[in-house]
């Protein structure tokens, strides 16, 4: 499309903004935007509509149809209300709403709040900034029909966003997130309903917050352990977010009496002013926390995200140097330590199951399977685990968790949960200490019994309408042409999830996968155990690869040939598929 062209649809949904439906400030905006000499802001704020997706909305925050602000929110709710009221046509309804410490976020969360309330919706608010987890447990707590949170996670301060949950605690599946998103289409500015009703607004604070962590205590399994190992240290940073308050307490509740959080990361701030990128995957997020750690001599190092559903965790090596684990390792242990620990305390039972996405390590499937324990592959999100809990119940859930830095130990959240992750880490730790070890140890002896595994994920950005040929056609050659062997191993099974089928390249034999829906997902399994998946992203110019490359091991002094042995295959599989 030409550059006039371009600008000339921008200019025509600009003026569209100027009319009575919109407020004076607003329009004030607008007018400055169309008046501008640059019209770069114009383009980059009314191109395009800020699509509301199968999660929600998110983008940068400000004025114009591709921006978060109360008009593209007000869509958003004003659709997501009319469906809550098409599918509960009978008795009274209630949402919840919560939100993160981003610029704008309780603008948005009291926009909505007026919205549901002036559609007839009673509205549990939070009373101010909380984690997405707690808001997820609110909606199944208080018997309400969906819940949104206001939040653009990890994101530069720049954006905000906006996620939908219904009735179950959990972000929207199929039917319900096209059903909302054909809803949120219909709705104009002239739509949207800002006359909202306070009388239909309650407000949750402390006493909410105690029924949470109660909850979340149900899961510890070794009490005995955090008052036997009472001097161990726990360092924690909530990075700005939600979780400043919350997490600290609950590891005071759990019995933890050496609790240091990082006083300059402890303030809720949008602004994230002491880290480039507040998201605890990358190690700068942490330097503040490991300072802390070295200083009071901690055990363990934990760091939420800004609305607090994933968990980072740092821990002593061998040498007593501070390493980040990824989320594979921490998923890792999690799923031995709470199967382990179940069995010894007879809480085993059959039926019980976990999950995982279908890029997260094989390794839980093994710990798993090796102990009786069901597990199911899911698509990437915590919807899809959500999903299998609704479907199988949640009396039997034992835990799931994703590669991304998330994990959710108990099914009273539908969603991942860096407040029970954060509670639990620290029991295993003080279990592992009362035992004479450490989780750096422990992760080892996890990799002696089931055989090393090392993952890796590499993305290509290709930007604009050629990038985005590019992706499809290599999609296309990765479905259709699959090589017959990779860096010298024979692909032994391709799953491919477009067209929900399973292909034995051995024998040519076809199988049905199981999925409710389909995704644009390529894996392929290597006779050497090794895994890789292909999958464009949804919301970015890229094309991601997941890796994953096992090695046996003698014992846990094999940890580090193993480790090479591991990386030194997925190197010769990148290079061998052409990946740079």
């Amino acid at each position: 499309m030409e550059t006039d062209e371009i600008l000339n649809i921008a200019r025509q949904k600009a003026e569209g903004w100027l009319n009575p439906a919109y407020d004076e400030n607003t329009r004030a905006e607008v007018r400055r935007m169309l008046d501008a000499k640059d019209t770069t802001e114009l383009v980059e704020s009314f191109y395009n509509d800020l699509e509301f997706g199968t999660g929600g909305l998110r983008g940068i925050m400000g004025v114009g149809s591709n921006r978060m602000n109360i008009y593209t929110v007000g869509a958003a709710t004003q659709g997501f209300a009319n469906y809550i009221n098409q599918a509960f046509p009978e008795g009274a309804k209630a949402v919840c709403i919560g939100h993160d410490c981003r610029h704008n976020s309780r603008l948005f969360a009291e926009t909505a709040a007026r919205i549901f309330t002036a559609n007839g919706i009673r509205v549990y608010l939070f009373e101010e900034l909380r984690p997405t987890p707690e808001m997820s447990f609110a909606i199944r707590e208080l018997g309400c029909k969906g819940g949104v949170i206001i939040t653009a996670s990890h994101n530069p301060k720049e954006y905000n966003g906006y996620k939908a949950y219904w009735d179950d605690g959990s972000q929207l599946v199929p039917p319900h997130d096209k059903n909302v998103i054909a809803e949120v289409k219909k709705v104009g500015a002239a739509d949207i309903r800002f006359n909202g009703d306070d009388s239909l607004v309650t407000l949750l604070g402390k006493e909410f917050d105690d029924r949470y962590l109660a909850r979340v205590k149900t899961l510890s399994l070794s009490p005995e352990a955090i008052r036997e190992a009472d001097d161990l240290r726990v360092v924690f940073t909530p990075l700005h977010g939600t979780t400043y308050r919350l997490v600290p307490e609950s590891l005071r509740l759990w019995g933890f009496r050496h609790v240091y959080t990082v006083p300059e990361q402890s303030v809720p701030d949008g602004d994230f002013p002491t880290v480039a990128s507040a998201n605890p995957e990358e190690p700068a997020a942490f330097k503040m926390a490991l300072d802390l750690a070295r200083q009071v001599d901690a055990d363990l190092a934990m760091a939420c995200d800004p609305d607090g559903d994933r968990i980072g965790i740092a821990v002593k090596d061998d040498s007593g140097e501070w390493t980040l684990l990824n989320g594979n390792q921490t998923d890792l242990i999690f799923t031995e330590y709470i199967i382990s620990r179940r069995r010894a305390l007879g809480l085993l039972r059959e039926g019980d199951y976990m999950v995982k996405t279908i890029v997260t390590t094989e390794m839980l499937k093994d710990i798993a399977e090796s102990n009786g324990v069901t597990c199911y592959d899911v698509y990437t999100g915590f919807k899809w685990i959500a999903a299998v809990v609704r479907e199988r119940g949640g009396e039997h859930y034992i835990g799931g968790g994703e590669e991304s830095f998330g994990y959710m130990p108990g099914s009273f959240t539908r969603d991942k949960d860096g407040v029970s992750s954060a509670s639990l880490m620290a029991e295993i730790a003080a279990w592992l200490k009362t035992h004479g070890k450490t989780l750096y140890g422990y992760l080892k002896e996890i990799y002696a019994r089931y055989g090393f595994s090392q993952e890796r994920m590499v993305y290509i950005v290709r930007k604009g309408l050629t990038g985005a040929e590019e992706i499809k056609d290599m999609m296309r050659r990765f479905r259709h042409d699959t090589p017959a062997a990779i860096a010298g191993s024979p692909v032994v099974l391709k799953k491919d999830y477009l067209s929900l089928e399973a292909t034995d390249l051995r024998t040519g034999e076809k199988s049905r996968l199981d999925f409710s829906t389909t995704s644009d997902v390529l894996q392929f399994f290597l006779a050497d155990g090794s895994k890789i998946s292909v999958r464009p992203s949804g919301t970015e110019p890229k094309i991601k690869f997941y890796f994953e490359a096992r090695a046996k091991m003698a014992g846990v002094g094999d940890f580090h040939r193993a480790q090479r042995e591991a990386n030194a295959r997925i190197d010769a599989i990148i290079r061998d598929l052409g990946i740079n």
